[in-house]
């Protein structure tokens, strides 16, 4: 079965690109662990010079549910480690001295937590309407990535009706990767980024084989382009070297910033 990224783009093992000695479970993706879910809600429209809550909007929200049960019922362990804390996530402290999980994992744009985190206690609350009155709090987590040089980041143009579109649309299956859901502004080496996952298979030894399922999902959004190194290998004599930035693709239409 063929899992490409949107638009038909192979992933790296389809072109001879394996990483690391473990092999990857049935779909490469974090879904490949029993009921984890994702989802996706794509906001790209607009095109010319920045106008601040009209766009252009290259932006959007990732859920991941980690099972397919009651999760506020169903805490599952958990834990969170910062290693680089310019970031705004909400969520974490709660994690770190409980060691629980009790929401889905929403992604999103900087400025766009706030707005994110209010809907996913919403989503929480309607199916949980003993919050906060006969048992405790919902503690929401959000994550983010800041998409302000193709996206509208100002305007916050991400709302409940994403997230809710994002947590509804959670399935298993092959992730859509790449400029996609809370990916879609982001860039990683001065190229296209976003979205990825990955699986892995691992004994209880440690060694390959089928005892353990390990699942990743990543935002990515960082990085210079002469820093690139895929497989050990460094990439950017290989490439062009083009403008370190990114514009939209063609598909969008121009997204450039009035300078």
């Amino acid at each position: 079965m063929r899992e490409s990224e949107p638009g038909g783009r192979p992933r790296a093992r389809e072109v001879g690109i394996a990483l690391g000695a473990l092999p990857p479970g049935p779909r490469n993706a974090i879904t490949d662990v029993g009921g984890v879910r994702v989802g996706h809600a794509t906001i790209a429209r607009g095109s010319g010079p920045l106008i601040r809550g009209v766009g252009p909007v290259r932006t959007g929200v990732t859920a991941i549910l980690p099972h397919e049960g009651d999760l506020f019922a169903a805490k599952v362990p958990a834990a969170a480690a910062v290693f680089n804390g310019f970031g705004k996530t909400v969520g974490l402290v709660q994690i770190a001295e409980l060691g629980q999980l009790e929401t889905p994992v929403l992604l999103t744009n900087t400025l766009n937590v706030g707005r994110v985190a209010d809907a996913l206690v919403g989503y929480m609350i309607e199916r949980h309407p003993a919050i906060g009155v006969t048992t405790g709090t919902v503690n929401p987590v959000v994550a983010e990535c800041n998409d302000g040089y193709l996206n509208d980041i100002g305007g916050r143009h991400v709302g409940e009706a994403e997230v809710r579109a994002a947590l509804a649309g959670a399935r298993a299956g092959a992730v859509p990767e790449g400029n996609v859901g809370a990916g879609t502004g982001m860039m990683a080496y001065g190229y296209a980024g976003g979205i990825g996952s990955a699986s892995r298979l691992a004994g209880a030894d440690g060694a390959a084989g089928a005892g353990y399922t390990v699942g990743a999902l990543v935002l990515a959004n960082f990085g210079r382009r002469r820093d690139l190194l895929i497989g050990a290998r460094r990439w950017a004599a290989n490439w062009p070297n083009r403008d370190r930035r990114v514009r939209a693709s063609p598909a969008w239409g121009r997204a450039s910033r009035a300078r």
